[in-house]
């Protein structure tokens, strides 16, 4: 029974610290009363607190308040100490010095308390948000408020925004608002789905190894490595019904998207080289939430691996986007990734923590490569904005004696001052160096309104997008007028319904016709010939009068 409430095998858990240059790891037990548990979770990780302080937090009528700085010395017990010695003194009996006469733990409980009453006095008007101060994520030491005010967001865009998306609080706004280009980039969502082939190497790796749990390790590392680039906070443009993505000339892939529903939106892809097989059906789900939104990724993700013929499943965690129209906007992806052989039983199941106070945990992964029997076999842990390690452990997951953590994947090095925060990987996908010859007219690179933006002719963009958006309905009232339905070119829906943490799901399958078309060209003597596919006018609609509106 595989659940988040199953004894974990480790006896005792570490958290890495640094203050003054100095770097260590907290030891603790694992297994904790539920209170203590419970109580801990609602705690600040207070070996972090060396990474930032609190900013003064006030609004218009309330006197700021400040967190004092954390104490310069951490007593760091050895393990199997309790977790309360490690945060009193260093004989384990007294409180930890902090610089006051109230100790650390008096010293944060106040700045807590203090923190609780400003927030309420700020946000009790909805509407205005003037008193609401930007708390930095990362931890850092810029002036976050002023990291604020250099963003996209015009305060009149700001509360004008605020006014119309209120009432939808609760809501699955997936497609059911109309949003600005402002809050955009250059990409799509079948383009951001392609995004998970940048480090598809691993996948070829997973296939050439000989060792099961390695092969588990190393394919959850790939699942994980497009973390990296979700965490830009920019929207993709939604895909027009009967929209395409093709990629080639990286890895020996062959990728081909497209998509398959507009309400609810749905995307397939199928992608394959010499090693694997990849298939996803997604329908995203969203919960908007007043200044944040929640993501759910409803979707069936499989690979094949070619040589061992292992089927492989994907679950992913949930993401959050923070601070979406107030304050400096950033992503977290809390929660349980699993990722299951469908042909052996065997799992990983990595944790993504949370993110706590000032950037604590934020990015962290921890888990373990697990055999059918439910043993542990390999300890996985990293960050997902930096590297992957994994080593093999015992049954208790603790590492075997005489070996040590492996790096198995580590983030390219990224284009410095991007605009976008695009990695290298990103720009190939917008460009037509990685387009397949005689490019389907109905491919995202050639959208107008995409192309406007990432020329940054923000006013054209949005225009485009609407005509786009028009004619979009104008096919719907064709094909009700019609009595037809859209039937997607290079998918088949079946009658398959899979289940997932967040609802269920129509799956649709690759149909094979891709193939034989890409087959066709590639030997086809006018497959060189000097058509610019800059030229080349975006047509996804179903009748050709749509496409001339």
């Amino acid at each position: 029974m595989w659940s988040r409430t199953r004894k974990k095998p480790k006896k005792y858990r570490t958290r890495r610290w640094e203050v003054g240059g100095h770097r260590g790891h907290l030891a603790y037990p694992a297994t904790r009363p539920a209170t203590t548990r419970l109580a801990l979770l609602d705690l600040p990780r207070l070996p972090f607190f060396s990474r930032g302080r609190l900013r003064d937090f006030s609004s218009s009528s309330s006197s700021s308040t400040r967190l004092d700085s954390p104490p310069t010395e951490i007593f760091l017990p050895p393990p199997r100490r309790d977790i309360a010695r490690a945060m009193g003194s260093k004989d384990g009996s007294g409180a930890a010095s902090s610089g006051g006469g109230g100790g650390f733990f008096s010293s944060i409980a106040a700045g807590v308390r203090s923190l609780g009453t400003a927030v309420h006095k700020s946000v009790n008007g909805l509407v205005g948000y003037e008193g609401l101060e930007v708390i930095n994520p990362d931890g850092g030491t810029e002036d976050a408020e002023a990291e604020a005010l250099r963003g996209r967001w015009k305060q009149e865009d700001r509360d004008s925004y605020w006014k119309m998306m209120h009432k939808y609080i609760g809501a699955d706004v997936t497609s059911l608002v109309t949003l600005p280009v402002i809050i955009f980039e250059p990409m799509t969502m079948l383009q951001k789905m392609a995004e998970l082939m940048e480090y598809c190497e691993l996948l070829d790796k997973a296939d050439e190894c000989e060792d099961p749990y390695m092969r588990m390790a190393y394919a959850s590392a790939w699942a994980v490595s497009v973390y990296f680039a979700y965490q830009r906070t920019w929207k993709p443009f939604n895909p027009i019904l009967g929209e395409t993505y093709e990629m080639v000339n990286h890895q020996g892939i062959s990728f081909i998207a497209e998509q398959v529903s507009h309400h609810p939106p749905m995307g397939a892809a199928h992608c394959e080289n010499a090693h694997f097989t990849y298939d996803i059906t997604s329908k995203l789900k969203t919960k908007f939430l007043g200044n944040s939104l929640e993501v759910y990724p409803l979707g069936r993700t499989r690979v094949s691996l070619k040589k061992s013929g292992v089927k492989l499943e994907l679950v992913p965690p949930l993401t959050k986007v923070n601070n979406l129209i107030f304050g400096r906007t950033w992503v977290d992806s809390p929660g349980e990734m699993v990722l299951t052989n469908l042909t052996t039983g065997d799992k990983v199941v990595l944790l993504f923590q949370p993110c706590g106070w000032f950037g604590a945990g934020r990015y962290e992964v921890d888990g373990y490569v697990y055999s059918a029997a439910e043993e542990p076999k390999i300890m996985i842990t990293g960050k997902w904005n930096q590297s992957m390690s994994c080593q093999p452990c015992d049954q208790e997951g603790d590492p075997l004696p005489g070996t040590e953590l492996k790096e198995i994947w580590r983030v390219a090095p990224t284009p410095p001052n991007d605009k976008y925060q695009y990695t290298h990987f990103a720009h190939k996908i917008n460009s037509f160096d990685t387009a397949p010859k005689k490019l389907l007219a109905s491919d995202s690179r050639l959208r107008p309104d995409r192309y406007a933006l990432e020329k940054g002719d923000m006013s054209k963009s949005g225009s485009e997008k609407s005509r786009l958006e028009e004619q979009q309905r104008a096919e719907k009232r064709t094909r009700e007028a019609k009595g037809e339905q859209f039937t997607p070119r290079w998918f088949n829906r079946t009658d398959e319904i899979a289940p997932t943490p967040w609802g269920e799901l129509e799956v649709y399958e690759y149909n094979g016709k891709y193939t034989e078309h890409r087959a066709a060209i590639d030997s086809s003597s006018v497959a060189d010939d000097d058509t610019d596919v800059t030229s080349i006018e975006f047509n996804p609609w179903q009748y050709s009068s749509s496409s001339s509106q």
